[in-house]
């Protein structure tokens, strides 16, 4: 498969898939990264370089917000991210919309 339209799709879904694993509870860059990865069957295999800006471009937009953990024992803290009253508002028209582009292209692509 040619990586070039791959690396495009997966772009342009990564803001509405990171809201929706912060649906439920707050995460941590890593466990995000580990998530998309199961989740998806290994379709999103993600770098740090890559989720990070995802991250704080969803929290400049004031879709998430974070916060950092103590440190307990050996581990160092970690900064959490969780989603806002704005966020889920958000990826309710996200969901929406990518349900509606879908079917568009499920339409021509089975005609």
């Amino acid at each position: 498969m040619n990586e070039k339209y791959i690396r495009q799709m997966k772009k342009g879904v990564l803001d509405m898939l990171v809201l929706k694993l912060l649906e439920k509870e707050k995460k941590y860059g890593y466990q995000l990264i580990s998530e998309l990865e199961e989740k998806s069957g290994e379709l999103f295999l993600l770098k740090e370089g890559t989720l990070y800006p995802v991250l704080y471009r969803l929290e400049d937009d004031l879709l998430v917000e974070s916060s950092w953990s103590s440190p307990k024992g050996r581990q160092a803290a970690r900064k959490y991210y969780q989603i806002t009253d704005k966020g889920r508002e958000a990826l309710g028209e996200i969901a929406e919309i990518w349900m509606k582009v879908s079917c568009g292209v499920r339409q021509i692509m089975e005609d």
